[in-house]
């Protein structure tokens, strides 16, 4: 069995020596180098320490600074609906009445973990700041920048 990541000379010689007869399954993808998760774990650290400071959870702080700094879209769903299943990280904008169907607007927002890097560097550059006006220590800006330059690769 082939499970590994390797160039092509490595992989025609294995093919070959296959049994001709069996029927095989074949993912062939371009292998790309998993991104620097650095820049999510700081972020999480930083939610952490504001959450200490403030006495809430690292969850409601994260949630918070994705409303304040991070990517949302807004839908508008039947009031009947419980989103929670369906989102992870959203905030009620509002309801309205088309058709005689009440519907909820609920502003989404999407994970960090989601983000390229013109999005992710939105969203840490608020954090840091936030953390700097709660006197918590920072990484320099430009371990931060450095942070957010790895991110995408």
């Amino acid at each position: 069995m082939i499970d590994e990541t390797c160039n092509i000379e490595k992989v025609l010689p294995q093919i070959f020596r296959l049994d001709r007869d069996t029927i095989y399954d074949i993912k062939i993808e371009k292998h790309k180098e998993k991104r620097s998760l650095n820049a999510n774990a700081y972020l999480w650290k930083l939610c952490t320490e504001i959450a200490n400071v403030l006495s809430k959870s690292k969850e409601e702080i994260y949630l918070q600074m994705l409303i304040d700094y991070g990517q949302s879209e807004m839908v508008s769903i039947l009031s009947t609906i419980n989103v929670s299943g369906y989102f992870k990280y959203y905030t009620l904008a509002g309801t309205s009445v088309l058709n005689s169907k009440e519907f909820n607007h609920y502003k989404i927002y999407k994970g960090s973990s989601e983000y390229n890097t013109k999005e992710m560097s939105i969203l840490l550059n608020g954090v840091v700041q936030e953390a700097r006006n709660l006197g918590i220590k920072t990484k320099e800006d430009y371990e931060i920048e450095r942070l957010i330059e790895k991110w995408n690769q």
